[in-house]
């Protein structure tokens, strides 16, 4: 702590400098011992404070202000050596008065390891001489210290008129310090800067700081619950702490936030909130620089786990400790908003801010008794009105999406003061669950309640399941939110599609959810389908479980209840049905049709499935699992109102070969070319591919010789996807060889089919996406289709071009991905389905396909399912006798050889990241 260490003593560290630079004459022999003495000093003191930070690891507000301490006694210092040694002042003269004063978060006494040290040299008038030959040799020696630097020198009359035309300059100024210097000139300008220029620019400088703020948040996002937050920048983050330090302070002079209590802005609990968040936040931060080894404020995801590590977070309950310090991080940022609510409400009572008008240019509805609008928001008329009746609590959020109005931060901490109240009987009140179905279902938009709800843990004490899953972090790159935020982006979606607002785009669920759909079951279903989430167990089993209570505590029927409950347990099957399987194959269809059961659950399903997807985060919907998802619907609404006996390959085979006819015959083809074309090819075939891509084999057939490579490329913006087609003579390991080419170029394989003609030419077809998950650019299909060639020559080997390519990203590090790979011989009739889980890379599909050719496995197709850095392989194959993989010894032997081509994959991506 400062004190301890002699750098802190001038009585004791100064002479011992002075006796260093004793006898020296040359400026540069000075500053160059000066340096030479320092440098140590200030190393061992930060060691010092830095050890202290290592046993304290969440200390953050000692170890801020003993770094400016240690910064303070450094600056102090070199300033010393300046003007005793080599600028000394014989006859000090007024224009040779100099103040080193400290702005900026130095000047406020809180630094990071690698905070800046920002400098103001003030002077009386126009800096003389000697004042600007003491800066000079002070910032020599400071730059020599390797420290970084932002200094000004400026006159205190050349500060306020700075200060007045440049709010940057401004609140550094209201945050400056004397470090050393001139008292005298220092405590002038702190004498003009209210009466000159604060005092008459309040209304501006909170304008200025709010509009700062909300540029701010748009850049970094605009939501609170981004998973790689700023801890700085970010919205809850240090700025918007210091922001509201900043404009109390303005005001009013504050030197500490306590003093916001004792003048009406917080309650003391809400101090207690912004002390607890700000240290924590600072504690963040200072982790974040000492492991980056320079100033970083990004909480990447490698950056977390290594945070959460130094602050003594553990694993617990089937939760890793990453996600556990980041649902605290996410919990003190939602605090931080409502902080800021409720201070912008204190300057608005004093009418020094005034909102945006839009709220107050809203009809006016006639409120319910009890309720009152206060500046614009609403508010409770009785201070006492929770306490005497409870349900008022929900009242108010009906109230508030029922009208429109915000609530005011005086209802917010009444209600958070109140959540007592909130009890097992409330829980269970019929009125109180009929005031909560109306906030979800009734007046058109859930999300607002829902998240102001969550926000004041409403929500979490009315449901006390929900609670747990507050703030609570997925850590995975594929999830863009967090558990609550994600329900509540799922619940958004939901709604956009009941008011028809996704009509272009999703015309089948809004064509469901215009008709007979129990819009209670699906609301909850959408709220509730994740709550699981965090538990060691499957959390779509234990997630229906709760659901069921949840649902039975609200009065359900018996029927909705085993809906709501089937709902959240299959949230998932529809979605992995569409992304991991062939639907093509008729025993999946099969299987799903008789999991689902009636077209009511599948049309329920269909919509938990896209809200789902939706809520994940932008860019995760895309036309590709559009299109997927329509299929499977179209299909298992077909099987099931014709009987599950209709979905026959007989069947399958007919309309196929009859579909694929009836285009031959528009495009001309002679009746001897179309009886030849259909004869070509086994039944599988007919069943796995749509008859536009059947209709481009044939006419790539029709001109394919035995050493000829047909291809076709066509953009297929419908279904966000590429699709390439080629046709060549049959040989072993082709899908692996061009798997690879199509890897080398940069292209997403997110689905493959592979057949062989009964004349020996294989037909391959595989659907591709680019890097931002859109059709492959026309520009760069010649070089794909190049590539392709060089690759089926032989003049490039697919496994050496890729040792650059599987780098691992860096932040992509901490993600666990443990390896699974299932054999599935029930899932399909004709196949054995491979299903490897594991971490997604450019050389994997090659790598994986490779192996399964190296031990004689043909594969007829294969569905890539990603999900962020998370890629889920599944390959419909045969051995090569055209059997399944029966023998349990071989499916051993194959899985062991895929693990190790996955295990040397993942060790070269290692070695080259």
């Amino acid at each position: 702590m400062p004190g301890a260490h002699p750098l802190f003593d001038p009585e004791r560290f100064i002479p011992t400098l002075d006796a260093a630079l004793r006898g020296l004459t040359d400026p540069r022999d000075i500053r160059t011992a000066a340096v030479a003495h320092l440098a140590p000093a200030r190393a061992e003191a930060m060691a010092d404070v830095l050890a202290g930070f290592a046993a304290h690891p969440r200390a953050a507000r000692e170890t801020v202000r003993a770094i400016a301490a240690v910064t303070d006694a450094v600056v102090s210092a070199v300033h010393h050596v300046a003007v005793t040694c080599l600028h000394p002042q014989h006859s000090q003269t007024t224009n040779e008065r100099l103040a080193v004063v400290a702005v900026g978060g130095y000047g406020r006494a809180e630094m990071a390891p690698h905070s800046d040290v920002d400098l103001l040299f003030l002077t009386p008038w126009k800096p003389s001489g000697w004042a600007e030959g003491a800066i000079e040799s002070i910032l020599y020696m400071l730059w020599d210290l390797k420290l970084k630097v932002g200094q000004a020198t400026r006159s205190i009359d050349e500060c306020l008129r700075l200060g007045e035309a440049d709010m940057t300059i401004r609140t550094s100024l209201l945050e400056h310090r004397l470090v050393c210097g001139d008292a005298l000139t220092a405590e002038e300008l702190r004498a003009r800067l209210g009466p000159e220029l604060f005092e008459r620019t309040v209304p501006a400088f909170i304008e200025a700081k709010l509009a700062e703020r909300d540029a701010r948040h748009r850049k970094q996002g605009g939501q609170r619950y981004v998973l790689e937050p700023n801890v700085k920048e970010g919205k809850g983050g240090l700025r918007d702490l210091q922001t509201l330090y900043w404009i109390a302070k303005y005001i009013n002079r504050v030197d500490r936030a306590v003093e916001l209590v004792d003048l009406g802005f917080f309650t003391r609990d809400e101090h207690a909130t912004f002390w607890n968040a700000e240290d924590f936040l600072w504690a963040v931060r200072c982790h974040l620089h000492l492991i980056a080894g320079r100033a970083v404020d990004v909480l990447s995801f490698d950056m977390q786990v290594e945070v959460a590590r130094r602050m003594g977070y553990a694993d617990s309950h089937g939760r890793r400790a990453v996600e556990i310090f980041m649902q605290d991080y996410f919990r003190h940022a939602t605090r931080v908003g409502d902080l800021t609510r409720v201070f912008l409400t204190a300057l608005e009572t004093r009418h020094l801010y005034r909102a945006p008008l839009s709220r107050f240019l809203r009809r006016r509805r006639k409120l319910r008794e009890g309720f009152r609008v206060l500046n614009g928001r609403l508010t409770i008329a009785d201070p006492d009105l929770f306490r005497r009746d409870p349900l008022n609590i929900l009242r108010l959020f009906e109230e508030a999406v029922r009208t429109g109005i915000l609530i005011h931060p005086d209802a917010m901490r009444a209600v958070t003061s109140n959540l007592d109240l909130i009890d097992e009987r409330m829980r269970s009140n019929r009125e109180a669950v009929q005031i909560f179905v109306d906030v979800l279902l009734r007046h058109g938009d859930p999300e607002r309640a829902l998240r102001r709800m969550n926000e004041l843990n409403v929500l979490g004490a009315f449901i006390p399941e929900f609670e747990r899953i507050v703030a609570m972090m997925q850590f995975n790159v594929y999830h863009h939110y967090t558990v609550d935020e994600h329900l509540i982006q799922c619940v958004a979606a939901l709604s956009a599609i009941e008011k028809g607002e996704e009509d272009a785009t999703l015309p089948i669920v809004t064509e469901i959810m215009r008709g007979k759909v129990n819009r209670r079951v699906i609301y909850l279903a959408v709220l509730l389908h994740d709550i699981g989430k965090g538990l060691p167990e499957d959390h779509s089993i234990i997630g229906a479980q709760m659901a069921r209570r949840v649902c039975a505590r609200l009065g359900l029927p018996a029927g909705e209840i085993e809906t709501v409950e089937w709902l959240v347990r299959s949230h998932l099957l529809m979605s992995d049905i569409a992304q991991k399987r062939d639907i093509g194959d008729r025993r999946t269809l099969r299987d799903f049709a008789k999991a689902v059961k009636t077209r009511k659950r599948l049309d329920l399903l269909l919509i938990l499935t896209v809200c789902d997807i939706r809520g994940v985060g932008p860019g995760t919907w895309n036309n590709w699992k559009a299109d997927l998802l329509r299929n499977l619907y179209a299909a298992t609404a077909a099987a099931l109102e014709s009987g599950l006996e209709e979905v026959n390959r007989d069947q399958q085979v007919d309309e196929s070969r009859r579909s694929l006819r009836h285009l031959l015959i528009a495009k001309g083809w002679e009746p001897r070319a179309i009886k030849a074309e259909m004869g070509r090819h086994y039944d599988t075939y007919w069943q796995g591919l749509p008859a536009d891509t059947q209709a481009v084999f044939a006419g790539l057939l029709a001109e394919a010789g035995p050493n000829d490579i047909g291809i076709d490329l066509h953009p297929d913006t419908a279904r966000d996807a590429t699709r390439a087609a080629f046709v060549l003579a049959d040989h072993p390991g082709i899908f692996s060889r061009l798997a690879g080419a199509l890897a080398l170029v940069g292209a997403n394989i997110v689905d493959a089919r592979t057949y062989t003609t009964r004349d020996g030419y294989a037909t391959a077809v595989f659907w591709l996406q680019d890097e931002q998950g859109h059709p492959y650019a026309a520009d760069r299909l010649p070089r794909l289709s190049k590539m392709i060639d060089r690759t089926l020559a032989g003049e490039v080997v697919p496994r050496e071009a890729f040792a650059d390519r599987d780098r691992m990203k860096k932040r992509e590090r901490a993600f666990r991905f443990p390896t699974h790979v299932t054999f599935d011989n029930e899932g399909s009739d004709i196949y054995t389905i491979i299903e490897v889980d594991t971490r997604d890379r450019p050389g994997l599909l090659y790598d994986l396909t490779r192996t399964l050719a190296a031990n004689h496995i043909r594969i007829a197709s294969a569905v890539i399912a990603t999900f962020g850095a998370q890629v889920v392989d599944s390959f419909y194959v045969k051995d090569s006798f055209g059997l399944k993989l029966h023998q349990q010894s071989r499916r051993d032997a194959l899985e062991r050889k895929l693990r190790a081509a996955i295990a040397q994959g993942a060790e070269r991506a290692r070695d080259v990241g």
